[in-house]
């Protein structure tokens, strides 16, 4: 900031205070709407909810905390460090050889754009409107997927299996997951673990599966095809396979109930009705692109022991069917006998028919059950033993029967594949009968949520940066000057995401309203800087009509823009320099912080570019037009 001219002799006392005071004053309320500016543009993220809430809330306490601290030091301890250490001959700021060298550079390139005003809007026009575009053709997901190091394999397979079959095919699938070379361990589980919490059934298997380092990987192989590559060694029949990560599998089961990143939840009155219309979902869904490890909850096809009871045969035994009932307990499902104490452990002993007895229906109906009267006699003389058919698990959501319809995208984002099935069962939700309907939840769910909450606070948000700007400014039309520098910041930001091949996700939305803020900031750097510089020249040639020409106006400009360079690029760089590491940086945590840096440097880039060549033409164009019409100017023509 420019606030005096160059000393030969060293300050005195009075000198510094009256630089202190004059800084003060200048600095003070810009640095109290900027703060305000880049807090409020954070709004949105500190009203998101779920997930993403927990995610990025800590980076907008951060970032705001920050600036408030910030803001109170540079008008509080600013001012007295100066006064320490502001002593001696002071420079002008052309001494600087860095600064003397971006004016050379900066000037004929502003002189090109203020010659040729209206084709340097149209560049700019035509490069927001192929932005626009780019921005339709992007990819949408609710996060980018966190790579967390390791799989989740989660087959399922036929819901009558059994505990022998199910464990044959637990060691079966770890041996084929270890011949793959990038796998390290390899730990799978069948059925539930010793939890309320787990309702896991018997043919639900979960194969946890640690990956080596990526520097032991084989050349040239990514996570996506290790997973192609085991997901082609496990076709076995009968078998669905699925695979997620342990971390975002438990977050999605607790939070939506769905352990895929896509599930379609169909309600209704019958479990039949249901799981057959769910049948002809997954026929409609198979072949679209992007849709993986697709297949439907088995909700049927559960195979029970009935042993019903003859009441009439047991009264000749002289049974009740509490005799029958405890013979059943203790050989199938087994009977308490005593508990063993192990230090402050306690382990219960049960006693139950070994598992090739019970697997045996045969075997079953000879069970021996002891009469008073006629000794040992065979279980099926007083009851009917048989196999009947039921469900293996019942859903229940709302109070409703509930199967669902499961599948995971890969090779494609989430919000075109979800929006192509959208429309592919449009037309068969239209056919359900009453009582049933269907429901879209998992990852879309979430993503649904977050773009709901930015889309209702972002008009907000505009209106209450704009009413910052101006009372910052006085005036509507800088205030709206500088608003129209964010579509344009925007560009650079959609640019970088096209071209990196990301998808638009929360972590882009959190990159682009941090962006939001930073670009205002500097849009306002700015006109302060071009309002000073008119105040000059009014100052000077107010009162004189027939000198205040449009190369008047453009001399001012051109100072207000050229010798304010310094502040205005260090104001960027700062951003840029901690920012572009990230670009490099690796391991777990970089697959979200990547989203969230690549639009922020695209945007700072293309916002620097507007303010400093862009936000000068607009600024002369209105102000040539507030001066002719107040009858201050006589323009000289120039002609483009």
């Amino acid at each position: 900031m420019k606030l005096f001219k160059r000393h030969k002799d060293p300050l005195t006392a009075e000198e510094k205070m009256n630089i202190i005071e004059r800084s003060s004053k200048q600095v003070g309320p810009g640095v109290f709407y900027s703060t305000i500016i880049v807090v409020a543009s954070f709004l949105p993220v500190f009203l998101l909810t779920g997930m993403e809430g927990k995610l990025f809330h800590p980076l907008a306490w951060t970032k705001t905390f920050i600036l408030l601290i910030d803001a109170i030091l540079a008008i509080t301890l600013t001012p007295v460090l100066i006064s320490f250490f502001l002593k001696g001959r002071l420079k002008p700021e052309s001494a600087n050889p860095i600064t003397r060298t971006l004016e050379k550079i900066y000037t004929p390139i502003l002189n090109f754009c203020l010659r040729w005003r209206k084709t340097t809007i149209a560049v700019n026009i035509l490069a927001l409107a192929t932005g626009v575009v780019m921005m339709t053709r992007l990819g949408s997901e609710f996060m980018p997927p966190l790579d967390e190091g390791s799989l989740l394999f989660m087959p399922v397979t036929l819901p009558d299996v059994s505990n022998s079959e199910a464990k044959r095919l637990l060691q079966v699938q770890d041996k084929l997951i270890r011949t793959v070379p990038e796998v390290e361990h390899v730990l799978g589980k069948a059925g539930r673990a010793n939890t309320a919490t787990d309702n896991s059934p018997i043919s639900m298997i979960e194969t946890i599966i640690l990956l080596k380092p990526k520097h032991e990987w084989r050349a040239g192989k990514t996570k996506d095809d290790i997973i192609n590559e085991l997901n082609a060694k496990l076709q076995i029949p009968g078998v669905t396979n699925g695979w997620t990560m342990p971390i975002i599998n438990r977050i999605n089961m607790l939070s939506t109930g769905i352990r895929t990143d896509v599930g379609i939840k169909v309600y209704g009155q019958n479990l039949d009705s249901i799981y057959a219309f769910a049948q002809i979902l997954k026929k409609q869904l198979d072949g679209i692109d992007g849709v993986k490890d697709l297949y439907v909850e088995p909700i049927t096809g559960g195979k029970y022991i009935d042993i019903v009871v003859k009441r009439e045969e047991i009264g000749r035994y002289g049974l009740s069917i509490d005799d029958v009932n405890t013979v059943v307990e203790s050989a199938l499902g087994g009977m308490k006998l005593t508990t063993t104490i192990e230090g402050r452990q306690r382990f219960s002993v049960n006693a139950r028919y070994g598992q090739d007895f019970r697997n045996n229906l045969q075997a079953l109906k000879r069970l021996q059950v002891q009469t008073m009267d006629f000794g040992p006699i065979p279980l099926e003389a007083v009851a009917d033993i048989q196999l009947t058919d039921g469900p293996p698990m019942i859903n229940s959501e709302n109070a409703m029967l509930r199967g669902t319809v499961l599948f995971n995208v890969r090779e494609r984002d989430l919000g075109s594949t979800v929006k192509e099935a959208q429309e592919k069962l449009n037309k068969m939700v239209t056919k359900l009968p009453k009582g049933y309907f269907l429901e879209w939840s998992g990852q879309w769910e979430n993503q649904i949520r977050a773009n709901r909450t930015l889309t209702m606070i972002m008009p907000i948000v505009i209106l209450i940066i704009f009413m910052v700007l101006y009372f910052t400014y006085h005036s509507f039309k800088e205030a709206i000057v500088t608003m129209i520098t964010v579509p344009f910041a925007l560009i650079g930001g959609v640019f970088m995401v096209y071209f990196y091949g990301i998808n638009l996700s929360v972590a882009v939305a959190v990159g682009f309203i941090a962006l939001f803020g930073m670009a205002i900031e500097t849009a306002m750097l700015m006109t302060i800087y071009l309002n000073e510089a008119m105040n000059n020249m009014v100052a000077k040639h107010g009162n004189s009509k027939a000198t205040l020409t449009s190369a008047i106006i453009r001399a001012y400009v051109l100072e207000g823009s050229v010798k304010r360079l310094r502040p205005k690029l260090m104001t960027v760089s700062v951003g840029l320099f901690g920012l572009i590491p990230i670009l490099w940086a690796t391991g777990v945590g970089s697959d979200i912080m990547r989203p969230i840096t690549i639009p922020l440097i695209g945007g700072t880039i293309s916002s620097t570019i507007y303010v400093l060549l862009i936000t000068p033409v607009i600024f002369e164009m209105i102000k040539e037009r507030e001066l002719k019409r107040k009858g201050k100017i006589e323009l000289i023509d120039v002609k483009e």
